[in-house]
């Protein structure tokens, strides 16, 4: 039922982008022209016009940008933010074929409304789909039914996320495997019955999951999902080694995995992290002087000592630098080796203060502008952890692939201090896979309410 409906809906789901497309260049004349003042230059049936032609560019630049495809296993933030770039795209065609026919007359106002009105109509009406199919198939309505190849961990992984994740709408009917040894599913024959098992169920889905000791069998899955007309999806035994984006390159003709190619690899994307990370740096140098004016009085009168304390970290690319803070303890000879803790017997009155704020963290803001840290990135270590956690803490080391952060995804998620260095790691990890400037923006957000007052005791 659900095959034979897809294409409707598809259709539909066209139809109605193409509606609100259409509809959103008129309502930006009359927000223009009726809510404030002013006269048009260009008569309503221009914009009318106009409409009818940006409705099937936007929906095919919808189409090409992936935005009719299947939505289960696709996040929203994905959907909404390829949606952005596709209605931006629109725009500007739109913007260059009015300079080409120098059709100059056309109010700017009503153009920028109209781009605002397509965005939050095509944006929100693709969150109240979600919303709607989530609950449908939270109900046991709307479900694909999926075979699973395979009874090992990854098979079972698998099977598990499906039943954390009922909006997805993904039923698991059974498994094949040599034998029957999963309880609480159906097991359906064994893998030499795979075609005679598809004939029998028609699955929407074959999902493969097969261990390492099983990938002989992974040509007759192929052929029989082929030969069958069923979709089949992957999961390689290696999968748990693999990021979130794997890069595939070429090598004439033969793929070749790139198991931690990550975003900031690419010199733009690059240019534009450091770029952010100068100007950032130098405005939070001037706003927060007179702070660190006030805490380099208070560290100077609170013990004998410099002001700054340096501490050898790791950073990008496993250099060592000297990471600056104001110092918050009595001079010891334990700081390159020893955490400190909340109730630490070295710090001073003053010190546990700036720390309880993070004001002795103020310091770091040079560091940055050296180029040894960023504002947004993984906490850098001391060496001597380092050494210990690489051979402890499974990924440790692709911290080192970005350059250190002041802040980050896991401190703003209430990783800091004494907490999970494990859980760090795969915070550290999601973050470095999934880097782009929208997500620093939203980690620098976050840490002025989550990020800045800790547990530290006065």
């Amino acid at each position: 039922m659900i095959r034979e409906n897809q294409r409707l809906l598809n259709h539909l789901n066209m139809a109605l982008d193409a509606l609100m497309v259409f509809l959103s260049l008129p309502l930006g004349f009359w927000v223009r022209f009726n809510l404030f003042p002013g006269e048009p230059s260009v008569p309503l049936r221009y914009y009318v016009m106009a409409a009818l032609i940006l409705a099937p560019l936007h929906v095919l630049l919808y189409a090409f940008l992936g935005l009719y495809e299947s939505v289960r296993k696709k996040r929203l933030y994905q959907d909404l933010g390829m949606l952005f770039w596709g209605n931006a795209l629109g725009f500007v065609l739109f913007q260059m074929a009015l300079f080409l026919l120098r059709v100059v007359h056309f109010s700017r106002g009503a153009l920028l409304v109209y781009f605002l009105l397509v965005n939050a109509l095509t944006g929100g009406k693709r969150i109240f789909v979600r919303k709607v199919l989530y609950r449908f198939r939270q109900e046991g309505y709307n479900q694909k039914c999926v075979v699973v190849v395979g009874s090992g961990p990854l098979a079972r992984q698998y099977a598990r996320e499906l039943e954390r994740s009922p909006e997805l709408g993904l039923q698991v009917v059974g498994y094949l495997s040599s034998r029957a040894n999963w309880a609480g599913q159906l097991w359906l024959g064994i893998l030499e019955d795979m075609e005679t098992v598809l004939d029998e169920h028609s699955p929407d889905e074959v999902v493969c999951a097969l261990e390492m000791e099983e990938y002989d069998w992974l040509p007759k899955v192929i052929q029989a999902c082929e030969k069958t007309g069923v979709k089949l999806s992957l999961i390689p035994f290696y999968a748990r080694y693999m990021p979130a984006r794997p890069q595939v390159d070429l090598v004439n003709g033969l793929p070749l995995i790139n198991l931690r190619r990550i975003p900031l690899d690419n010199l733009g994307n690059a240019f534009l992290k450091r770029s952010m990370d100068i100007v950032g740096a130098l405005c939070l140098i001037i706003l927060t002087s007179p702070l660190m004016l006030f805490a380099a009085i208070g560290v100077k009168l609170s013990s004998p000592g410099p002001v700054i304390f340096k501490q050898k970290r790791v950073g990008l690319g496993k250099r060592e630098f000297y990471m600056y803070k104001f110092r918050s303890m009595r001079l010891n000879t334990g700081s390159d080796t020893a955490w400190s803790t909340n109730s630490d017997v070295r710090k001073t009155k003053f010190g546990a203060f700036i720390r309880k704020f993070s004001i002795d963290e103020l310091p770091q803001f040079f560091n940055v502008l050296k180029g040894d840290m960023s504002l947004v990135g993984p906490r850098p270590e001391l060496p001597y952890y380092v050494e210990q956690f690489k051979e402890e803490v499974p990924l440790y080391m692709v911290k080192h692939q970005v350059r250190p952060g002041i802040t980050g995804w896991a401190q703003v998620n209430g990783l800091r201090g004494d907490t999970s260095i494990a859980e760090r790691v795969h915070h550290d990890i999601y973050y470095i896979e999934n880097w782009t400037l929208l997500f620093d923006i939203k980690i620098l957000f976050m840490t002025l309410f989550k990020g800045i007052v800790n547990e530290e005791q006065l």
